[in-house]
């Protein structure tokens, strides 16, 4: 880890999400415009977006193959991962799947209800000593309070704090970011995230018709749209 340091939006999507439609090329060069210099992709119920992407990626842009799994309790986010978790399984079920392929455990906008499947503070209490860090801003999220209760959970729990733009289109990337030292690997990545400050503004809540007309257009049916996947 040097005292270079760097943008890092740590939560977005791409066209392997299901509510998404940016092509991985159009990442690239939003990042590159922005001047920003790491990425967690983390494409709900798969971690192929971020697997590619890595593969594609200049070497200016470093890239967390990470995934936005949907529990029975509600989404978390499994980072530098090797392979997608699946979906649909306990919260603790799923933590110990993260943690079996060394990723990390980040908890994406936590307490948010509405649009999206946050999880609630009764469950994150249970798994708080199992958790890497914590979303403590989202850009999409449209409220402060979950933000508080975030800030004030990772506080209690000395967990590093995370932001992200949690973007689902090319104007939202580093609407919300990290401005951190740079880092070599997992391990480096929190010691320079607990040195870094967070950055950015909120997104329009306009943003979440593109996410519903994503959807549409990628076929998904009535029912999908209301199981809880992010909008």
């Amino acid at each position: 880890m040097t005292d270079k340091r760097l943008k890092a939006d740590l939560h977005i999507h791409s066209e392997y999400s299901m509510d998404c439609q940016t092509p991985l090329d159009k990442i690239i060069r939003r990042c590159q415009a922005l001047g920003i210099g790491c990425v967690a992709i983390a494409d709900h119920g798969t971690a192929d977006g971020g697997l590619e992407l890595a593969k594609i990626a200049p070497p200016s842009l470093t890239v967390i193959v990470a995934e936005e799994v949907l529990t029975t309790s509600g989404e978390i986010m499994g980072m530098f991962l090797k392979e997608t978790v699946p979906s649909g399984l306990s919260l603790r079920e799923s933590i110990k799947l993260i943690k079996t392929q060394g990723g990390l455990v980040n908890v994406p906008h936590p307490f948010d209800t509405f649009p999206r499947s946050g999880i609630g503070l009764e469950a994150l209490e249970e798994v708080a000593g199992e958790l890497d860090l914590i979303e403590v801003f989202n850009a999409r999220s449209p409220y402060p309070q979950p933000s508080s209760k975030a800030l004030e959970f990772a506080l209690k729990h000395r967990l590093p704090t995370s932001a992200g733009s949690d973007a689902h289109t090319t104007g939202e990337i580093g609407n919300a970011f990290v401005e951190m030292p740079v880092f070599a690997n997992k391990d480096e990545f929190l010691a320079s995230l607990a040195k870094g400050s967070i950055k950015g503004h909120k997104t329009s809540p306009l943003v979440h018709f593109a996410s519903m007309w994503a959807k549409i257009k990628n076929g998904k049916t009535k029912h999908s749209l209301i199981r809880g996947q992010d909008v």
